[in-house]
Formats: structure tokens, sequence, C-alpha cells
């Protein structure tokens, strides 16, 4: 892939907390330049171009979508909109980096994907986790047999934040519950190592307010290999994953969706942890990914290729299916 000269010209829409750790993140970021933001309310663009250094606030994604100047969006509003908001994008000719998850649903995903390829721009799930130096060095290690044949996941989280009816995570309007914010880390993990399921086994209780709170998925490839897949909002353990092949296992220490070290242990009886510390976040490793992909002539990320987040979005709907949790725009 070539390398980056002029730096790409980032819009973000949305001023939450989301948009708020990758605008963070984008000065450590080679190939990117913070741009505009885009907020329904113009005070707060201001407000976040102030303490990020944007070039320009939007009062509303149409003033985004005007300015010549923006090359790349990163979308960073709540689910529900992930799809409208990356359509529009794209019908305006813009690159686009879009929050997980990709969209509510296969059937969304699939209609982002066909107009960015008709258009031949550039999108990607913004899947942080996959360009996170530990996990860079994981698929090393697995492409070097250091595990010989893995079969064998076992991967989870659980946090317990406070019940609060305006948070997206307890909103089956915006697309809540646990299953689209944490556990598509999990699913996505599991793609990665062992592509699509052929068999998806999964139960969940859904809460008061109608979305999933605690969930447990298995998930089982032709091969027989087998991920067990569990998240929670009404339990606390920080997130990590083991992955067990015929010469031992290896560790992805928590966070799992950002991790700093590795542990592999040899059924010969050797064992080593490996470090690979970053500074800040970690969001800036897909931001530069996004930056060399569309200065390279790229139009999706080899890491997070598009057919895989399809079928990643096909996963969590056939879970979505089995613990009965429907959303509203999808009835």
């Amino acid at each position: 892939m070539s390398s980056v000269s002029e730096p790409v010209r980032l819009g973000i829409v949305g001023t939450g907390r989301m948009a708020q750790a990758f605008a963070a993140a984008v000065p450590q970021a080679r190939g990117l330049v913070l741009h505009a933001v885009a907020s329904r309310r113009r005070d707060n663009a201001e407000q976040f171009a102030a303490r990020f250094g944007a070039a320009r606030a939007c009062g509303g994604i149409d003033r985004m979508l005007e300015d010549d100047g923006v090359e790349l969006i990163y979308i960073a509003s709540p689910h529900a909109m992930h799809c409208e908001q990356t359509l529009r994008c794209l019908e305006a000719g813009k690159h686009v980096m879009c929050e997980k998850p990709f969209a509510i649903n296969a059937d969304q995903a699939g209609r982002m994907i066909d107009l960015a390829r008709a258009k031949n721009l550039f999108l990607m799930e913004a899947m942080w986790t996959r360009y996170i130096p530990a996990v860079v060095r994981l698929r090393e290690l697995l492409a070097e047999g250091v595990l010989g044949r893995v079969s064998v996941v076992v991967a989870g989280g659980a946090f317990m934040p406070p019940f609060d009816p305006d948070n997206y995570l307890f909103r089956r309007d915006l697309g809540g519950g646990v299953l689209l914010d944490a556990g598509v880390y999990l699913v996505s993990w599991a793609s990665m190592l062992f592509g699509k399921p052929a068999r998806v086994l999964a139960t969940g209780r859904l809460g008061d307010s109608g979305v999933d709170e605690h969930d447990a998925v298995l998930l089982e490839g032709d091969d027989g290999s087998v991920a067990h897949l569990y998240v929670s909002l009404r339990a606390k353990r920080s997130p990590e994953a083991l992955l067990i092949g015929e010469h031992g296992s290896i560790r992805v220490h928590p966070p799992l969706f950002a991790p700093r070290a590795l542990t592999v242990s040899l059924a010969a009886g050797e064992e080593e942890t490996i470090t690979l510390p970053f500074a800040g976040s970690g969001y800036q490793f897909e931001a530069e990914e996004a930056a060399e992909c569309i200065r390279g002539g790229c139009t999706e990320s080899a890491l997070m290729p598009l057919d895989e987040s399809l079928a990643i979005m096909g996963t969590l709907d056939e879970i979505r299916r089995q613990i009965a949790l429907v959303y509203p725009m999808e009835s």
C-alpha cells in the first residue's frame, strides 16, 4: 500500500463519548487531520471543534456534506442512525468509517456496502480491535502455527452500568442492548479466527426496557471449531479471551477490545507474556488504516473486509432471532 502524502481531511458526525475518544486519537494518527464536526446542535459542534481543533463546526450533517474539504466521515452516532447517515455520506461522495455495530441488521449493512461499491468509495466498520498491536501480533503467532490448529475460543465480559432510560444501552429505538454494544466484539473475534459460523446457538434475557441484558452464545464451524461467548449487564468481569489449540493456549489479556498483552502457554511447559503497550486509547490505529487505504486507492480494509462485516451482522441477526429481540425500526 502506498504511503500517505497529504493528510486525509476528516469529518466527525456526533459529539458524544465515542466521537470525543476518536477525536482525541486523531493527532496520534499518521495521515489524518480533523477538519469538521457535525451535531444537531451547533453550540455542541462549536464546543467540540474548539476542544479538538477542528476547522469547522457544522449545525447538522447536511452542512458537513456540502463541505468539499471533508474527504472521510467517521460516524459516531447511536446504532439506529448508522445506516441512514452512512448512505447519506456515500451519496454525497464521502468515504466513511462507521462505528460498530456496523448497522442494526444485515439488510441495512448490505445496502451500505452495495452503495459504497457502486460509488467506488471507501467504507469500513470501525472495529478498532483489529488494528491494535497485540491483536496484530496474535494473528502473526497463529499464522506461524504456535498453537497448531485452534479449535476452541472462550471469550466474554460483563459490566453493570446504572440504569438510565435515556442511555442508548437501554433504548430499543436506538438499537440498544448488550449484544450490539459489547457482544459485537466477541462475534467479531470469533469471525476473525474461524470465519462465518455454520451453526449458532444463543440464549439471552431481555430486561424491563425490552433490550437484551444477558447473553450466552455458542458458534460452531463446519470443521468443529467452537466459540463460547458471553456478555452481560448483570455481572462484572473484565473482557478477555482464551484461544485453545493443539499445542497450548493464548490468553488475550483484558480489555479484550484493546489488549496490551498476550500470554502464550504451551503444552510442553513453556510460558511467555508478550507485552505490546501503546500510547493513548488505540483508536489511532484504525484511523491510520483508513487514511492509508484512501490514499492508496483501496475501497475497503483487508483486515476488516466488508463481506466479513456483512457476515458478522448476519450472525448477530440470528442471535437476536433466537433471543427474540426485535427493534422498532424492523417491525
